[in-house]
């Protein structure tokens, strides 16, 4: 289904939950047009928040640039289609954390 298709830039997730964000990202180019990007992360943020918890964020686009902190074991930043995929958990000053720019 996604093999070959979708490529990795950087991630610290365990393995299922990489694969479920790009199930997720498939599913919502499925569901939306390629375009309309907030409603393709607001359907993966929902989908994460529902299946591990609330607190997730998620940016989607061709050109995108940022800098943040999540917590250790929840971020993954990949390419599928045409599109960049920001998939992660917010930190809390007291949570262990990392820090990431892209």
């Amino acid at each position: 289904m996604l093999e070959g298709k979708a490529l990795i830039q950087d991630t610290d997730m365990p393995a299922k939950m990489r694969l479920q964000a790009m199930s997720s990202a498939s599913e919502a180019l499925d569901l939306f047009d390629v375009f309309d990007c907030k409603s393709i992360a607001a359907h993966i943020k929902k989908e994460f928040d529902m299946i591990y918890g609330p607190g997730w964020q998620c940016v989607v686009g061709s050109n995108f640039g940022c800098f943040f902190t999540h917590t250790q074991g929840t971020f993954i930043y990949f390419c599928l289609e045409t599109l960049n995929f920001l998939i992660f958990k917010g930190a809390s000053s007291t949570e262990e954390s990392g820090l990431v720019g892209y």
